[in-house]
């Protein structure tokens, strides 16, 4: 058992930028990385793609981040967990022995597979999000329960470099190594309800440093353009004292930390994952000094009995259009467009979605006395049954061209086939995960 380990996280989604993990895994003197690149909308796409090519279905950005980092974590003796196994982390595991033996370097991926449960679900389960049955929703094409750290703490227990995984809570990706190297048991619920605190701060990256906090003239954030992503190191006790690579972007304060802290969470009495009910209330924070926040309290109560689980369905198709407006009266000629489309579409589609980028976009309403905007993206989008129906939408915009109002120009049409996704539960007696070793 150690006394103390340091954990960076060089990713906080999917498309997160690669340089930050890159600056960990060389000068962040490591024991663990985490890559944190699945959520609800990124696991549903990689189920596209699955479905697509059976090879497929990781993270799209696996080869360019594994290329880079694995020099780097075996020099440095690191070792990486990572979701990026998305909907195919066997895949990817393979994927991951091919790049190192172009690097000529050994490697043994650890793989956690279990967290796919489709087979599970007969549709009458019911969704968290309207109680309704889930095949009332459409074809069911995908169901991934969030693993805990009991699913990675059998890979830890290998001597895997690389921990690769499907859908995994994000605080369980930090709360597996604490449990590994601490010896600490997954009924303690204090030790687990601060490890998820520790988690849930590190989960998002380069959040905790100053992205998404950033607000010029009100929370200015030193060298933005450089963000550097966060580490943490813990003691046995489960004290944490986050910090940041020297010389890197960014900024680690109680702000920052706070606003983080708070992030994606409705009860901090009930947070719920799978390792554990989660209670925030008597976390405290200090700075120790700069870009160092030192956290402890948190606490916990008994984990659910469930699991929840994201389940993707076929939802059809969105056809969309843009076209723009600018100079006087812009709104207005723009308003006129839309519900000219509303129009010459409204006996084909019964729901139709009309934006106007720059106004009303993000709210759908106003707020207070604005002045007039001098140019305006007028976007429509709608829900089909069939890529042909989609379609329309797009064509009516473009037709604005010489049947639309004054002005308009730069056309452009999509379609997309879409993947819904809502929630259920399963007992969490029902998932079984397993660990396959793979060598380079």
């Amino acid at each position: 058992m150690k006394h103390k380990i340091r954990i960076g996280c060089g990713a906080g989604f999917s498309g997160d930028r690669l340089e930050p993990a890159l600056i960990l895994a060389e000068k962040g003197e490591l024991d663990y990385l985490v890559l944190e690149c699945l959520a609800e909308r990124t696991i549903a796409l990689a189920q596209k793609r699955k479905l697509q090519d059976a090879t497929k279905g990781y993270d799209p950005l696996l080869e360019r981040r594994i290329h880079g980092l694995l020099p780097l974590i075996r020099k440095s003796n690191i070792r990486l967990i990572t979701n990026m196994g998305a909907a195919n982390p066997i895949a990817a595991a393979e994927t991951i022995c091919q790049i190192a033996r172009q690097l000529h370097l050994n490697i043994i991926v650890a793989v956690v597979t279990g967290d796919d449960v489709l087979p599970l679900l007969s549709g009458i389960e019911n969704s968290i999000e309207t109680g309704e049955p889930l095949h009332t929703y459409g074809k069911l094409i995908s169901a991934n329960a969030y693993l805990g750290a009991d699913a990675l703490l059998p890979a830890l227990a290998t001597d895997a470099h690389i921990i690769i995984t499907g859908r995994v809570a994000d605080p369980s990706l930090f709360v597996a190594p604490l449990v590994h190297s601490f010896g600490w048991s997954l009924d303690d619920t204090e030790r687990i309800g601060q490890a998820t605190v520790i988690g849930h701060l590190m989960e998002c990256a380069g959040q905790l440093t100053g992205g998404y906090f950033a607000d010029p003239g009100k929370k200015d954030i030193p060298d933005f353009a450089n963000l550097g992503h966060p580490f943490v190191d813990v003691w046995e006790d489960g004290t944490a004292i986050f910090s940041k690579v020297p010389g890197t972007g960014g900024t680690i304060t109680l702000a920052t930390t706070k606003e983080q802290l708070l992030y994606e969470v409705m009860d901090p009495s009930q947070y719920f994952t799978p390792d554990v009910v989660a209670d925030f209330t008597e976390v405290h924070l200090r700075q120790l000094e700069e870009n160092q926040v030192q956290a402890v309290g948190g606490r916990g109560k008994q984990r659910p009995e469930t699991l929840k689980v994201s389940v993707g369905y076929a939802a059809g198709f969105i056809g969309e259009g843009e076209i723009s407006y600018a100079g006087s009266n812009v709104l207005q000629r723009a308003q006129l467009a839309g519900e000219t489309i509303r129009q010459r579409l409204s006996s084909s589609f019964s729901d139709i979605r009309i934006d106007y980028i720059g106004s009303t976009s993000v709210h759908r309403t106003s707020f207070g006395h604005h002045p007039d905007p001098y140019e305006i993206r007028l976007r429509v989008a709608a829900m089909a049954s069939t890529s042909t129906q989609a379609a329309l939408v797009g064509e009516e915009v473009e037709a604005l061209y010489t049947n639309g109002p004054a002005g308009g120009g730069g056309v452009r049409k999509y379609i997309h086939e879409v993947v819904g996704i809502v929630s259920t539960l399963i007992p969490r007696t029902q998932v079984q995960s397993t660990i396959s070793l793979y060598q380079s």
